[in-house]
């Protein structure tokens, strides 16, 4: 159930991007979302989310910055290994210069980068370049 939301919600980023848009409402939302909007963040692919209402339906307000060329979630359950990352990357991105995918550990939502330098595998939830 939470990574079918999550699809939709990432498909909803990607359609507003192409139009031109500067904001996006997601509904609904999830915890997971969140962690996985907190990453585009933190590396520069959105500027800004605002979660309101999280008790009942809630919403996410994204500020788009311009960069999203394409970003998915997998809806199945794929498990990496801390070894096995680098290659899932060199698979699921274009190139090695941009992209990150999204991963949970038990050290919380992390991208592949970090991932590597903490030694720790976990689940593919998807990527974003």
């Amino acid at each position: 159930m939470g990574r079918r939301i999550l699809n939709e919600a990432l498909s909803k980023l990607v359609n507003a991007e192409r139009r031109g848009k500067a904001t996006v409402q997601l509904q609904p939302v999830s915890i997971l979302m969140a962690s996985f909007l907190d990453v585009m963040k933190q590396r520069g692919y959105i500027r800004n989310y605002e979660v309101s209402d999280i008790h009942r339906v809630g919403k996410i307000d994204v500020e788009l910055h311009g960069r999203i060329t394409d970003c998915r979630a997998l809806t199945y359950r794929q498990d990496l290994k801390a070894k096995f990352i680098e290659k899932y990357t060199e698979r699921a991105l274009p190139t090695r210069q941009w992209g990150y995918v999204v991963i949970t550990t038990p050290n919380g939502v992390l991208d592949h980068e970090e991932a590597v330098k903490q030694n720790v595998g976990g689940q593919v939830l998807g990527y974003f370049y």
